[in-house]
């Protein structure tokens, strides 16, 4: 997930001409916001269950999956563009009030738990010049954690929005040092190192490739968290027809960028010494090569890239159900505003959420990895029935105008859905079960926001499927009482 930095003012004018953007500035755009805290962890996230040959072909599988997400959205702005409220209203619109919000809890989730993340990667990157704060999750790292989140808030319901002169800083500290992470990887690249043990079959651990596989899943889903955001460009751009061009450029140069980072730095460590770094790993790699002064500036990066960014991300992660409270997918309680036109009520409940899980990674001492595959997890309900509504509408014309192309729309539409398949299966367990525990409580909101609007409640298979969540719910919590499945 990246830490974008997504200025969301209350009301804004339409850009002048002279401030529009040409193709160029888009990608950089893009790029700029896909860039964030993932990849400065991702040697050692990429190492953890997986070897060289198991990497490429995750990053492949990554590709395709992510580029048919891409091409989803971009189609979907253009073919439904009266759903601008988030990728949830491509749920609720295909498949259902129920499915639209459970979408829409979803996304929440996904938020405010990166957030819980990048304070936790935050503080592990701090614990190099102070080693009281371990992986993030001492109770020095919670304390410093919980005043910054406080801190932010109020700054929030101050009004405060980000200034050019952070988001310039923000920029630089995230690309820069990793495009000369990867210049300086590559010049000490050693083959031999690389392919020591290529297929990872050297290490029993591992297991078998599609084992190692699926393990590497949910880290380049993280890393691209946000991609749908891209087009919040579009009403600045020079050439409407300049975001698609734009997006597909941006994409490709992170996949790059994530791909060199990972793959490199097996030349230089082998598997299992970057598996064992703390993260931000990407530190220890350039450690390495160049001495302490490159895990300095590794770590520093990432404090001043995360931390900037925070602000944006706390305030992104209220925007969601504020959005859902007043289009009556959410109860109406969560689109207060503040004087200032902060949504005051949802950020308070969005922080608090945020707050209790800073508190739960001390007790279960729960490492960054942890909390962003959760994360990752939550965000795939939305992904996937996105994915299926760009499917369906190919499927029946909706939309389409007599005799327009709908094969390359199709083929996304289910790409994208069956690439969010392979990922729920590729989650593994503990995490479904976690996220089937934070997501059933949002039944009791469905509810309540129905009633609120006089609606039915549930049509017959809607009911079927919360029944179901909430009884999987129950059996998670139940398997992890008993130790069966871990918990966070």
């Amino acid at each position: 997930m990246s830490t974008t930095e997504i200025n969301i003012p209350i009301h804004e004018a339409a850009p002048a001409s002279s401030t529009k953007l040409k193709l160029g500035s888009l990608t950089a755009l893009v790029v700029g916001s896909m860039v964030g805290s993932g990849v400065f962890s991702l040697p050692q996230n990429m190492a953890a269950g997986s070897g060289p040959l198991a990497i490429l072909i995750g990053w492949a599988i990554t590709a395709v999956g992510m580029l048919a997400l891409v091409f989803v959205y971009q189609s979907l702005a253009t073919r439904r563009p009266e759903l601008d409220a988030g990728p949830y209203a491509y749920a609720k619109a295909g498949f259902g009030p129920f499915i639209g919000f459970t979408s829409a809890w979803g996304y929440w989730i996904s938020a405010w738990v990166g957030n819980v993340s990048y304070a936790v990667i935050v503080f592990s990157a701090l614990s190099y010049f102070f080693p009281a704060f371990g992986d993030g999750n001492t109770w020095q790292a919670v304390l410093g954690a919980s005043i910054l989140l406080w801190v932010i808030h109020l700054l929030v319901l101050a009004g405060i929005r980000q200034a050019a002169i952070i988001n310039l800083i923000v920029t630089v500290a995230k690309i820069a040092p990793v495009v000369l992470f990867v210049g300086v990887v590559a010049v000490a690249f050693n083959l031999d190192v690389w392919t020591l043990d290529f297929s990872g079959s050297g290490n029993p651990a591992l297991g078998t490739i599609t084992a190692q596989v699926k393990s590497t899943m949910l880290v380049t889903l993280w890393v691209f968290i946000g991609i749908e955001g891209a087009s919040v460009f579009s009403a600045r751009a020079e050439r409407r027809k300049d975001i698609a061009t734009a997006t597909v450029l941006g994409f490709f140069t992170c996949l790059a960028l994530y791909a060199l980072v990972s793959l490199l730095s097996l030349g230089i460590m082998s598997q299992p010494q970057l598996a064992a770094l703390k993260n931000p790993s990407m530190a220890g790699v350039l450690e390495a090569v160049v001495g302490p002064w490159g895990a300095v500036l590794i770590n520093l990066a990432l404090v001043v890239s995360v931390v900037g960014a925070f602000l944006s991300w706390t305030l992104l992660a209220a925007e969601v159900p504020h959005v859902a409270g007043k289009d009556g997918t959410m109860p109406r309680f969560f689109s207060k505003e503040s004087a200032r036109g902060v949504p005051s009520t949802s950020l308070l409940l969005t922080n608090l959420l945020v707050q209790a899980f800073l508190v739960i990674t001390l007790f279960a001492n729960s490492t960054y990895q942890a909390l962003f595959y959760i994360a990752s997890t939550a965000i795939l309900v939305p992904y996937i029935f996105s994915g299926a509504f760009a499917a369906k509408l190919a499927l029946t014309g909706e939309s389409y105008r007599h005799g327009e192309q709908r094969a390359g729309p199709l083929v996304a539409g289910l790409l994208a859905t069956l690439y969010g398949a392979w990922l729920v299966y590729a989650a593994g367990p503990a995490n479904l079960f976690m996220c089937a525990i934070l997501y059933a409580p949002g039944v009791a909101f469905f509810v309540w926001a129905r009633r609120e609007d006089n609606k039915r409640v549930f049509h017959p298979v809607e009911a079927i499927l919360a029944i179901a969540l909430i009884a999987t719910a129950i059996f998670a919590v139940y398997e992890m009482w008993t130790g069966a499945v871990s918990a966070l």
